[in-house]
């Protein structure tokens, strides 16, 4: 369970930290990297203060269970249209990266997160 504990909180703290940087939804280069995948200003204000308040959700322990599920199905959806987007605008791989790393740090995050909430259960 030790081992179980120790991975949720790895990949939970990297994805968390990735989405802290929503705080410069501002900066020049978020602005130029929306325009590039021809999303519009609003909806990537929309999707950064989404990420702030999805990583508080994962990341505080006394928040729900089911409030953590939403925000797993809200990065997923993210990192999944962030890959539709690049491949849209026939990006090279590399661009595409992030995002299939990005999910499946969230995938691993998810079911440790699962094994976590069973074994409490049991217990």
């Amino acid at each position: 369970m030790k081992k179980t504990k120790i991975i949720y909180w790895i990949t939970t703290s990297i994805i968390c930290l990735f989405a802290s940087t929503a705080i410069f939804m501002n900066s020049k280069m978020a602005i130029d990297g929306a325009t590039h995948l021809g999303i519009p200003r609003y909806l990537g204000l929309e999707v950064s203060i989404g990420q702030l308040v999805g990583l508080l959700l994962l990341i505080i322990p006394a928040v729900p269970a089911r409030f953590k599920e939403w925000a797993y199905v809200g990065f997923g959806i993210m990192y999944l249209t962030a890959l539709n987007a690049h491949i849209s605008v026939k990006d090279p791989m590399s661009n595409n990266i992030m995002a299939i790393v990005f999910f499946i740090l969230l995938l691993i995050s998810y079911t440790s997160y699962h094994k976590l909430l069973a074994s409490k259960k049991e217990a």
